[in-house]
């Protein structure tokens, strides 16, 4: 069987010139070479301030599989996100989605984060079905960091009404 699935996933070639330890044999026939990318080199990991009024963060998982999702993005006074961060406790493809998720958000709008969708983050990835869920813990770790963004700025609109009076 194994050879079967090796055949398909890797050039005859990579046996002849050296053998591959279990996890590189998985890295190399099951995950896409972006996926194994921001997997090995996440980009944005870290934390942002989350009680500064222009963080938004997002908390989210999947309890079937265990991925839990801590996406944050800071936002300037024109409404465009300046910065993101993330914390993944999961999967490759958990971590490789919340990377590229980072990435994607950077300099756009609110609004415009708000369009991005799982399909595209799985698509770029080339994520196959059964890492799907991963994807959309994606989309909705932004859309939840985007939600608590709002619901600050609500509070700070609140409260300068009720300075003004």
């Amino acid at each position: 069987m194994a050879g079967t699935v090796a055949n398909k996933c890797l050039s005859p070639l990579a046996f002849l010139t050296r053998t591959l330890s279990a996890p590189e044999f998985i890295t190399q026939c099951c995950y896409h070479k972006k996926v194994v990318d921001h997997y090995e080199n996440p980009r944005n990991v870290g934390t942002l301030d989350k009680q500064s009024k222009n963080v938004g963060t997002g908390l989210v998982g999947a309890p079937a599989c265990g991925d839990v999702m801590k996406l944050q993005i800071e936002v300037d006074d024109q409404g465009k996100i300046v910065d993101a961060r993330f914390k993944t406790f999961g999967c490759g493809s958990a971590i490789a989605s919340s990377s590229l998720a980072t990435e994607w958000v950077k300099g756009k709008s609110v609004d415009e984060a708000l369009m991005i969708k799982n399909t595209d983050i799985a698509k770029e990835l080339s994520l196959p079905p059964v890492k799907l869920h991963c994807s959309m813990l994606a989309e909705d770790a932004i859309k939840a960091a985007l939600a608590d963004y709002r619901l600050k700025q609500e509070d700070v609109q609140q409260e300068a009404v009720r300075a003004s009076n």
